[in-house]
């Protein structure tokens, strides 16, 4: 299913999904005791960030990704959430378009399917990165100063004005040699599906001469995808942290694909068009199922890497 847009917005999106009908009882139930040490580690980390984030904020950017990075890492172990960072493969149709080389000093725009208010810190803690985000956690007084600390890009979704000024933004920021991660679905689903990759950011890389990389998040309980990490519908952040925390073994599967660059065309429209759908194209192959070539980066408890073939009606 598609999301439809509202209005003509391309910030705004309505998924189908809502805790209702997605939300699926866990595989394995943490006890009362785990759940309230792992919400007092969770408060811990939370306050920790707090002179972090002002040593962040003055840190040059690589230093600042790491002191993220080992932040979100902390947050995510102290929820009970382990990461699983593989590599992917995949050959998209139309390929040939995206052989030109980035310019030299560009960062890169790490784009992502959305499932939950998890998603920034698994990509925080997996790649230095500065997030786009929505301006209204800017008026949260702990977040507000957590996301400074960050780096955080934001975004004004409400006025389709300012989408000039965030493209800019986000493309000063690859010029300058920042990563920066953006979820172009502008809703959050389930993690059993997702929705289109709206084009607009994608023109403050071309603009930048910055490359794209396409990530995969996909949460899961032993090899099944679960939807306990989830954000959706009239969802609200205490259900779905007091979800996050109840359930056992909660993995959070990232794969990364390989960059993706456009030749330029001068078609402004056609370029930003072409490169959302190849990158949305590269995501959904391990979106829920296992449907493209995976390699582990992270160690499994076997100790060996694993490697899948896949197939995909997105790969041909």
């Amino acid at each position: 299913m598609t999301a439809p847009l509202v209005g003509a917005n391309p910030w705004l999106r309505v998924s189908p999904c809502s805790p209702e009908a997605c939300v699926r009882p866990p595989e394995a139930t943490a006890g009362p005791v785990r759940r309230a040490v792992r919400l007092a580690a969770a408060a811990l980390v939370l306050l920790a960030g707090i002179p972090l984030s002002l040593v962040a904020r003055g840190a040059r950017t690589a230093r600042r990704g790491r002191i993220v990075a080992v932040w979100a890492r902390a947050l995510l172990r102290a929820l009970g959430v382990r990461l699983d960072v593989r590599r992917g493969f995949a050959f998209v149709a139309g390929s040939p378009v995206t052989g030109a080389e980035p310019e030299e000093g560009r960062g890169t725009l790490i784009v992502a399917n959305h499932v939950s208010w998890l998603d920034p810190l698994v990509v925080a803690a997996t790649v230095a990165s500065r997030p786009l985000a929505k301006r209204e956690i800017g008026a949260w007084p702990l977040i507000r100063t957590l996301a400074a600390g960050s780096g955080v890009l934001f975004i004004d979704r409400e006025r389709l004005s300012a989408l000039p000024e965030v493209v800019g933004s986000v493309a000063a920021a690859l010029r300058a040699g920042d990563t920066v991660a953006a979820f172009p679905e502008g809703t959050t689903w389930c993690g059993r599906g997702m929705g289109e990759f709206r084009p607009a950011v994608f023109q403050a890389a071309i603009d930048a001469g910055a490359a794209v990389r396409p990530v995969t998040l996909r949460y899961r309980e032993g090899e099944a995808t679960s939807t306990r990490g989830c954000y959706v519908g009239d969802d609200t952040l205490l259900a779905s942290v007091l979800r996050v925390v109840a359930t056992r073994r909660l993995v959070v599967e990232v794969t990364r694909f390989p960059e993706v660059r456009l030749a330029r065309s001068g078609r402004r429209q056609e370029e930003r068009g072409t490169l959302a759908r190849i990158a949305e194209a590269y995501v959904r192959t391990a979106v829920t199922e296992q449907h493209g070539v995976m390699e582990r980066e992270t160690p499994a408890r076997s100790g060996r890497a694993g490697v899948t073939v896949l197939r995909s009606p997105y790969l041909v």
